[in-house]
């Protein structure tokens, strides 16, 4: 068995501070498949949305914001505008429009909207360590492709507590593709 701890003054393991806050009922909409995954590349790549090193926490050390809440979406050079749009337990949404409502939860970035360079991210993060329980919902829609080529793949990743899922997405305009989510609840 192994285990990752940080040492304490007594020189046994800490308790994760996140262990109570698990997903349950994880469940994507018709198309998607949600995965509890990681992707052990080795060191964490910037810009992927991956958890690449299997730590439960999603491209760490690249300048974005994480929490015990975490919600990234990447969609590598496409000059698509996709957002993403995260509703917690009380109805409030996070997008580009609240990119911080009264719940904890903040948009920290909207590509291409603040000149992300080909590196097309957006990152919802949880203030906070206690955040609301109930259902969430995540939905990642195609605002204009603006001459990509289609369809548009995004990837999603979602920190829950020490967890990580992930989806890959297909995104183009017309008979309902040009959005998909998932839910879960705490």
């Amino acid at each position: 068995m192994l285990a990752a701890c940080g040492p304490t003054s007594s020189g046994r393991p800490t308790r994760d501070p996140y262990a109570d806050v698990v997903a349950k009922n994880v469940v994507g909409e018709a198309g998607v498949t949600v995965t509890s995954a990681c992707t052990p590349t080795g060191p964490e790549l910037c810009f992927n949305a991956n958890d690449d090193n299997c730590n439960g926490v999603i491209d760490e050390g690249c300048g974005s914001a994480t929490g015990v809440l975490q919600f990234m979406i990447a969609w590598g050079d496409s000059p698509a505008d996709v957002d993403i749009v995260v509703i917690d337990p009380s109805g409030a949404k996070v997008n580009k429009s609240n990119p911080s409502p009264n719940g904890g939860l903040r948009l920290e970035r909207s590509c291409p909207d603040d000149g992300c360079h080909g590196q097309n991210v957006e990152n919802v993060y949880f203030e906070g360590n206690e955040p609301p329980r109930g259902k969430y919902a995540v939905e990642v829609k195609l605002v204009d492709p603006h001459g990509a080529e289609l369809p548009v793949k995004v990837h999603l990743s979602a920190r829950v507590g020490s967890r990580t899922y992930a989806m890959d997405l297909e995104l183009a305009p017309g008979q309902g593709q040009d959005r998909r989510g998932f839910g879960f609840e705490l």
